[in-house]
Protein backbone atom coordinates (compact mmCIF):
# COMPACT_ATOMS: atom_id res chain seq x y z
CA UNK A 1 0.00 0.00 0.00
CA UNK A 2 2.78 2.54 0.36
CA UNK A 3 3.22 3.16 -3.00
CA UNK A 4 4.03 6.57 -4.21
CA UNK A 5 2.82 7.53 -7.99
CA UNK A 6 6.16 8.25 -9.67
CA UNK A 7 8.11 5.88 -7.54
CA UNK A 8 6.09 2.52 -7.40
CA UNK A 9 8.47 0.29 -8.32
CA UNK A 10 10.75 2.06 -5.57
CA UNK A 11 9.11 1.50 -3.40
CA UNK A 12 7.97 -1.79 -3.83
CA UNK A 13 11.93 -3.08 -3.94
CA UNK A 14 13.17 -0.96 -1.13
CA UNK A 15 10.27 -0.37 1.15
CA UNK A 16 10.38 1.48 4.70
CA UNK A 17 8.29 -0.70 5.94
CA UNK A 18 5.75 -3.89 5.06
CA UNK A 19 2.67 -3.51 7.38
CA UNK A 20 0.93 -6.68 7.13
CA UNK A 21 -2.43 -7.01 8.33
CA UNK A 22 -3.54 -10.56 9.47
CA UNK A 23 -6.42 -12.95 11.40
CA UNK A 24 -3.93 -15.96 12.31
CA UNK A 25 -0.28 -16.52 12.98
CA UNK A 26 0.12 -19.13 10.00
CA UNK A 27 -0.27 -15.88 7.37
CA UNK A 28 1.85 -13.98 9.56
CA UNK A 29 4.16 -16.50 8.61
CA UNK A 30 3.40 -16.80 5.37
CA UNK A 31 3.72 -12.88 4.72
CA UNK A 32 7.32 -12.52 6.58
CA UNK A 33 8.68 -15.05 4.49
CA UNK A 34 6.69 -13.49 1.25
CA UNK A 35 8.30 -9.98 2.32
CA UNK A 36 11.74 -10.84 3.43
CA UNK A 37 13.66 -10.40 0.47
CA UNK A 38 12.52 -6.55 -0.04
CA UNK A 39 13.83 -5.40 3.40
CA UNK A 40 17.16 -7.17 3.45
CA UNK A 41 18.31 -3.20 4.59
CA UNK A 42 16.91 -3.81 7.84
CA UNK A 43 13.38 -2.28 7.46
CA UNK A 44 10.70 -3.94 9.25
CA UNK A 45 8.07 -6.29 8.72
CA UNK A 46 5.16 -5.51 10.72
CA UNK A 47 2.50 -8.11 11.32
CA UNK A 48 -0.89 -6.62 13.19
CA UNK A 49 -4.27 -7.10 13.37
CA UNK A 50 -6.38 -6.27 10.29
CA UNK A 51 -7.75 -3.11 11.56
CA UNK A 52 -4.80 -2.06 13.10
CA UNK A 53 -2.71 -2.37 9.58
CA UNK A 54 -5.37 -0.46 7.78
CA UNK A 55 -5.10 2.15 10.54
CA UNK A 56 -1.79 2.42 10.13
CA UNK A 57 -2.30 3.60 6.34
CA UNK A 58 -4.87 5.57 7.02
CA UNK A 59 -2.65 7.52 9.92
CA UNK A 60 0.46 7.44 7.70
CA UNK A 61 -1.10 9.33 4.91
CA UNK A 62 -3.13 12.06 7.23
CA UNK A 63 0.05 13.07 9.12
CA UNK A 64 2.12 13.54 5.68
CA UNK A 65 -1.23 15.73 4.97
CA UNK A 66 -1.09 17.45 7.94
CA UNK A 67 2.85 18.43 7.82
CA UNK A 68 1.69 19.74 4.23
CA UNK A 69 -1.18 22.10 6.07
CA UNK A 70 0.76 23.22 8.31
CA UNK A 71 4.00 24.39 6.69
CA UNK A 72 1.17 26.27 4.53
CA UNK A 73 -0.54 27.82 7.31
CA UNK A 74 3.49 28.95 8.73
CA UNK A 75 4.20 30.91 5.44
CA UNK A 76 0.77 32.60 5.30
CA UNK A 77 1.68 33.76 8.73
CA UNK A 78 5.10 34.48 7.25
CA UNK A 79 3.81 36.78 4.43
CA UNK A 80 1.71 38.86 6.90
CA UNK A 81 4.77 39.54 9.29
CA UNK A 82 7.43 39.63 6.77
CA UNK A 83 9.21 36.81 7.52
CA UNK A 84 11.01 34.28 4.92
CA UNK A 85 9.27 30.59 4.56
CA UNK A 86 12.61 29.14 3.44
CA UNK A 87 14.71 30.82 6.24
CA UNK A 88 11.67 29.74 8.80
CA UNK A 89 11.97 26.13 7.60
CA UNK A 90 15.67 26.07 7.55
CA UNK A 91 15.74 26.63 10.88
CA UNK A 92 12.70 24.69 11.64
CA UNK A 93 13.66 21.83 10.35
CA UNK A 94 17.49 21.60 11.89
CA UNK A 95 15.63 20.36 14.65
CA UNK A 96 15.93 16.64 14.24
CA UNK A 97 12.62 15.70 15.87
CA UNK A 98 11.01 17.62 13.07
CA UNK A 99 12.89 16.72 9.87
CA UNK A 100 12.34 18.04 6.68
CA UNK A 101 10.02 15.97 4.60
CA UNK A 102 6.85 17.09 3.29
CA UNK A 103 7.29 20.68 4.81
CA UNK A 104 7.72 22.26 1.66
CA UNK A 105 5.08 25.64 1.40
CA UNK A 106 3.07 25.62 -1.89
CA UNK A 107 -0.26 25.13 -3.42
CA UNK A 108 -1.65 22.03 -0.84
CA UNK A 109 -1.96 18.55 -1.90
CA UNK A 110 -3.55 17.14 -4.53
CA UNK A 111 -4.23 13.51 -6.42
CA UNK A 112 -5.81 10.62 -5.16
CA UNK A 113 -4.44 9.59 -1.96
CA UNK A 114 -4.29 12.44 0.85
CA UNK A 115 -7.76 14.38 -0.11
CA UNK A 116 -9.28 10.94 0.23
CA UNK A 117 -7.75 9.59 3.29
CA UNK A 118 -8.11 12.67 5.25
CA UNK A 119 -11.64 12.31 4.35
CA UNK A 120 -11.54 9.08 5.34
CA UNK A 121 -10.56 9.73 8.89
CA UNK A 122 -12.94 12.48 9.40
CA UNK A 123 -15.49 10.15 8.38
CA UNK A 124 -14.73 6.79 10.39
CA UNK A 125 -15.32 9.12 12.89
CA UNK A 126 -18.74 10.55 12.21
CA UNK A 127 -19.24 7.02 11.83
CA UNK A 128 -18.80 6.31 15.61
CA UNK A 129 -19.56 9.28 16.84
CA UNK A 130 -16.31 10.86 17.17
CA UNK A 131 -14.96 14.42 15.89
CA UNK A 132 -11.29 13.82 14.21
CA UNK A 133 -10.87 17.94 14.81
CA UNK A 134 -7.75 18.14 13.67
CA UNK A 135 -8.22 16.20 10.25
CA UNK A 136 -10.81 18.11 9.71
CA UNK A 137 -8.50 21.27 10.08
CA UNK A 138 -5.83 20.01 8.29
CA UNK A 139 -8.69 19.28 4.52
CA UNK A 140 -9.93 22.83 4.96
CA UNK A 141 -6.00 24.84 5.29
CA UNK A 142 -5.56 22.55 1.86
CA UNK A 143 -8.49 23.76 0.41
CA UNK A 144 -8.46 27.66 1.45
CA UNK A 145 -4.23 27.65 0.24
CA UNK A 146 -5.45 27.25 -3.48
CA UNK A 147 -8.12 30.53 -2.63
CA UNK A 148 -5.16 32.57 -0.66
CA UNK A 149 -2.94 31.71 -3.84
CA UNK A 150 -5.32 32.87 -6.62
CA UNK A 151 -5.88 36.23 -4.14
CA UNK A 152 -2.01 36.57 -5.27
CA UNK A 153 -2.94 36.49 -9.08
CA UNK A 154 -5.92 38.38 -8.43
CA UNK A 155 -3.87 41.11 -6.91
CA UNK A 156 -1.43 41.87 -10.29
CA UNK A 157 -4.77 42.04 -11.83
CA UNK A 158 -6.54 45.56 -10.43
CA UNK A 159 -8.72 45.60 -13.22
CA UNK A 160 -9.95 41.84 -13.78
CA UNK A 161 -8.59 39.15 -15.87
CA UNK A 162 -11.28 39.50 -18.45
CA UNK A 163 -9.16 39.67 -21.81
CA UNK A 164 -5.86 38.47 -20.37
CA UNK A 165 -3.69 35.20 -21.01
CA UNK A 166 -2.89 33.55 -18.74
CA UNK A 167 -0.07 30.22 -19.11
CA UNK A 168 0.40 27.69 -16.91
CA UNK A 169 2.96 25.29 -16.12
CA UNK A 170 2.30 22.29 -14.86
CA UNK A 171 -0.92 20.42 -14.73
CA UNK A 172 -0.48 17.26 -12.73
CA UNK A 173 -0.66 17.54 -8.71
CA UNK A 174 3.02 16.75 -8.61
CA UNK A 175 6.13 15.19 -10.76
CA UNK A 176 6.16 11.79 -12.71
CA UNK A 177 2.55 11.38 -13.04
CA UNK A 178 0.32 12.11 -15.07
CA UNK A 179 -2.43 12.28 -12.29
CA UNK A 180 -4.56 15.26 -12.33
CA UNK A 181 -7.22 14.40 -9.79
CA UNK A 182 -7.95 17.05 -7.10
CA UNK A 183 -4.71 19.02 -8.68
CA UNK A 184 -4.47 22.29 -7.94
CA UNK A 185 -4.04 23.85 -10.98
CA UNK A 186 -7.76 22.48 -12.03
CA UNK A 187 -9.00 24.65 -9.73
CA UNK A 188 -6.92 27.73 -10.47
CA UNK A 189 -7.46 27.10 -14.37
CA UNK A 190 -11.12 26.80 -13.80
CA UNK A 191 -11.28 30.32 -11.61
CA UNK A 192 -9.46 32.07 -14.13
CA UNK A 193 -11.57 30.58 -16.70
CA UNK A 194 -14.49 31.66 -14.90
CA UNK A 195 -13.04 34.89 -14.49
CA UNK A 196 -12.79 36.08 -18.16
CA UNK A 197 -9.42 34.84 -19.11
CA UNK A 198 -7.84 32.61 -21.91
CA UNK A 199 -6.01 29.39 -20.38
CA UNK A 200 -2.87 28.02 -22.31
CA UNK A 201 -1.07 24.85 -20.29
CA UNK A 202 2.03 22.89 -20.40
CA UNK A 203 2.84 19.64 -18.78
CA UNK A 204 5.13 16.79 -19.50
CA UNK A 205 3.24 14.20 -19.41
CA UNK A 206 -0.87 15.16 -18.11
CA UNK A 207 -1.57 16.98 -21.05
CA UNK A 208 -3.87 13.70 -22.42
CA UNK A 209 -5.55 14.30 -19.10
CA UNK A 210 -5.49 17.34 -19.78
CA UNK A 211 -7.60 17.43 -22.86
CA UNK A 212 -10.41 14.59 -21.50
CA UNK A 213 -10.93 17.11 -18.27
CA UNK A 214 -10.84 20.95 -19.62
CA UNK A 215 -10.94 20.97 -23.35
CA UNK A 216 -11.53 24.25 -22.79
CA UNK A 217 -7.50 24.71 -21.93
CA UNK A 218 -5.23 25.63 -24.96
CA UNK A 219 -2.68 22.70 -24.69
CA UNK A 220 0.77 24.14 -25.60
CA UNK A 221 3.97 22.43 -27.52
CA UNK A 222 6.26 22.83 -24.63
CA UNK A 223 7.15 25.53 -21.82
CA UNK A 224 8.52 28.39 -23.77
CA UNK A 225 5.55 28.13 -26.41
CA UNK A 226 3.08 28.14 -23.42
CA UNK A 227 4.16 31.52 -22.27
CA UNK A 228 4.75 33.47 -25.41
CA UNK A 229 2.37 36.31 -25.59
CA UNK A 230 0.80 35.25 -22.03
CA UNK A 231 -0.12 38.25 -19.78
CA UNK A 232 1.49 36.11 -16.49
CA UNK A 233 3.54 32.77 -16.19
CA UNK A 234 1.56 30.69 -13.09
CA UNK A 235 3.90 27.79 -11.80
CA UNK A 236 1.55 24.95 -10.21
CA UNK A 237 3.69 21.91 -10.83
CA UNK A 238 7.39 21.15 -9.70
CA UNK A 239 8.78 19.45 -12.77
CA UNK A 240 12.52 19.34 -13.37
CA UNK A 241 12.15 20.66 -16.70
CA UNK A 242 10.92 24.09 -14.88
CA UNK A 243 13.40 24.44 -12.42
CA UNK A 244 16.19 25.94 -14.56
CA UNK A 245 14.48 27.96 -17.97
CA UNK A 246 16.26 30.25 -20.06
CA UNK A 247 15.00 33.69 -17.83
CA UNK A 248 15.35 36.13 -21.00
CA UNK A 249 13.53 33.86 -22.81
CA UNK A 250 10.97 33.83 -20.86
CA UNK A 251 10.68 37.48 -19.84
CA UNK A 252 10.83 38.35 -23.81
CA UNK A 253 7.86 35.99 -24.64
CA UNK A 254 5.62 37.27 -21.67
CA UNK A 255 3.21 40.28 -22.65
CA UNK A 256 4.32 41.75 -19.34
CA UNK A 257 6.96 40.54 -17.14
CA UNK A 258 4.97 38.44 -14.27
CA UNK A 259 5.62 35.40 -12.56
CA UNK A 260 3.06 33.67 -9.96
CA UNK A 261 4.90 30.57 -8.45
CA UNK A 262 3.19 27.95 -6.28
CA UNK A 263 5.75 25.75 -5.68
CA UNK A 264 8.56 28.37 -5.08
CA UNK A 265 11.20 27.02 -8.14
CA UNK A 266 13.24 30.01 -7.98
CA UNK A 267 15.42 32.51 -5.83
CA UNK A 268 13.44 35.83 -4.98
CA UNK A 269 16.49 37.83 -5.72
CA UNK A 270 17.49 36.05 -8.94
CA UNK A 271 13.51 37.00 -10.67
CA UNK A 272 13.36 40.82 -9.32
CA UNK A 273 17.50 41.18 -11.42
CA UNK A 274 16.29 39.18 -14.32
CA UNK A 275 13.48 42.54 -14.22
CA UNK A 276 10.39 40.08 -13.14
CA UNK A 277 7.58 41.06 -11.17
CA UNK A 278 7.92 37.58 -8.37
CA UNK A 279 4.88 36.43 -6.05
CA UNK A 280 5.88 33.19 -4.53
CA UNK A 281 4.48 31.16 -1.42
CA UNK A 282 5.50 32.58 2.31
CA UNK A 283 7.62 35.53 1.03
CA UNK A 284 7.46 39.06 -0.13
CA UNK A 285 6.49 39.63 -3.95
CA UNK A 286 9.40 41.27 -5.23
CA UNK A 287 9.17 43.80 -8.62
CA UNK A 288 11.87 44.68 -10.95
CA UNK A 289 14.96 46.50 -9.79
CA UNK A 290 15.46 48.24 -13.60
CA UNK A 291 17.66 45.88 -15.18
Amino acid sequence: EFLKEGDAIMDFNKPDRGVCGVESDEAGDVMRELYEPFVRQGHPILVMDVRSAEMVKYASNAMLACKISFINEMANLCEKYGADVNSVRTGMCADRRIGDQFLYPGLGYGGSCFPKDTLAVVGMGKAVGFNAKLNAAVHEVNQDQRGHFWSKLLAEFPQGLRGATLAFWGVAFKPRTDDIREAPSMTLMQRAIDAGARVRAFDPVAMENLAKEMPQVERASDMYACVQGADALVICTEWREFRSPDLDRVKASLKRPLVIDGRNLYRSETMQEHGFTYASVGRATVRPTGR
